[in-house]
């Protein structure tokens, strides 16, 4: 069987979905993965000692690597230009005509918005034979100011005719199945589907030995408002007025276009020394074994994978309470969930673990225990799978 990924990014493509794509190979599907071409790595400089983005080249030789090929369409995912979106629409309807696949997989929001409808002009595959997954609602839906609300419109009527061109849905979270019925998006004859995200490597991501230096407390994620970067960054403030000793990291990308935190801004928290900059990485282990625990105050969220590998990694997490992170935190026994948008909250939470170091230590436990049982990626992958018909030899 011939299977498509479509997704916005190769780093994404690898670091999220290598679980399910070496699944499919095993199983010997032809695996075709669709993605934008990117030549290089982040325009944006780092301080000196931080490691710069990989480029695209990279992470494709990483997909090839996992024996799939590779297919590329032009894209600009932050972008609002109807044009280029065109422009994506019917390159991706070029793939789809001539790779005629007998499955189409598509995560991520233009991905799923434009490769479905592609794939309805490209009559490949049938309708049945199409998924998407919902990973999170993007800069449209955070926040309520008129440009958002305008926009939000826009993606309705997208969503509206993207989701009335395929068979199923994945989503990540039930608060998104359920925001997407009130606003009369999701077909009432939709098949729905659930799935913990891509789930966590938990053989790669194993249990690491407890940090036993000064406590840190690590952002790992892109430098975006919505994902609470404002918010760790004034907890860190809070906190480190009266511990002086304790560091707060910040491990991702930088982002451009609406919603992103600007990495100058970043760097001037460095200046101020409230945090420290890590740059980016191609392997986030060895900073959350370095951690007491980590942290994601955001707004929403699919599945946060930022936090299942934490808890993988037998670290203690702190999240905002907000649809996704929910779904992995269970306060008080593996992290703790905490008021969206309340940096003094998420400081008190940051010193319980400062006051009582143990607690970190039994969290993570907690966390670890949590990762293997409910969001192994081998179980995801399988179940995946399973609700879209492609034949698993596993």
């Amino acid at each position: 069987m011939k299977v498509a990924i479509l997704g916005n990014q190769a780093r994404a493509m690898s670091n999220f979905w290598t679980v399910l794509i070496r699944r499919l190979v095993r199983s010997g599907h032809d695996v075709l993965c669709i993605i934008p071409y990117e030549p290089g790595g982040s325009s944006s400089q780092p301080p000196e000692g931080n490691r710069m983005e990989k480029g695209g080249a990279f992470w494709e030789e990483k997909l090839v690597s996992l024996g799939v090929r590779i297919a590329h369409y032009p894209l600009e995912r932050k972008g609002l230009n109807p044009l280029r979106d065109l422009a994506t629409l019917f390159a991706l309807r070029r793939i789809l005509a001539r790779e005629q696949p007998d499955r189409l997989f598509a995560f991520t929001i233009k991905p799923v918005i434009y490769g479905s409808i592609a794939a309805a002009l490209a009559g490949h595959p049938s309708r049945q034979s199409r998924f998407c997954m919902v990973t999170g609602l993007g800069y449209m839906f955070e926040g309520d100011s008129f440009v958002k609300r305008v926009l939000m419109q826009v993606a309705r009527g997208l969503y509206r005719l993207a989701f009335s061109c395929v068979g199923g849905v994945f989503f990540q979270n039930e608060d998104d199945v359920a925001l997407f019925r009130r606003l009369s998006i999701l077909p009432r004859t939709m098949r729905v589907h659930m799935s913990r995200g891509c789930g966590v490597d938990t053989d790669f991501f194993a249990e690491q030995p407890r940090a036993h230096a000064p406590p840190v407390f690590l952002y790992v994620g892109r430098l975006l408002e919505a994902k609470g970067l404002r918010d760790f960054a004034a907890a860190a403030r809070k906190v480190k007025a009266k511990y002086p000793e304790v560091s707060f990291h910040i491990l991702g990308p930088a982002e451009q276009g609406p919603g992103a935190v600007p990495l100058e801004e970043v760097l001037g928290w460095q200046a101020e020394g409230s945090v420290e900059y890590l740059g980016v990485t191609d392997d986030v282990r060895p900073y959350i074994a370095a951690a007491t625990a980590v942290l994601l105050p955001s707004w929403r969220e699919g599945t946060p994978t930022s936090l299942m590998e934490a808890m993988s990694c037998g670290r203690a997490v702190i999240a905002a309470d907000a649809p996704g992170s929910r779904e992995v935190v269970r306060n008080g026994s593996n992290g703790f969930l905490v008021p969206v948008g309340d940096a003094g909250a998420l400081a008190n939470a940051v010193e319980s673990f400062i006051l009582e170091p143990e607690l970190a230590v039994r969290m993570g436990v907690a966390g670890r225990e949590l990762s293997c049982h409910e969001f192994r990626a081998e179980n995801v992958a399988a179940g995946l799978l399973r609700q879209m018909a492609i034949p698993d030899r596993e």
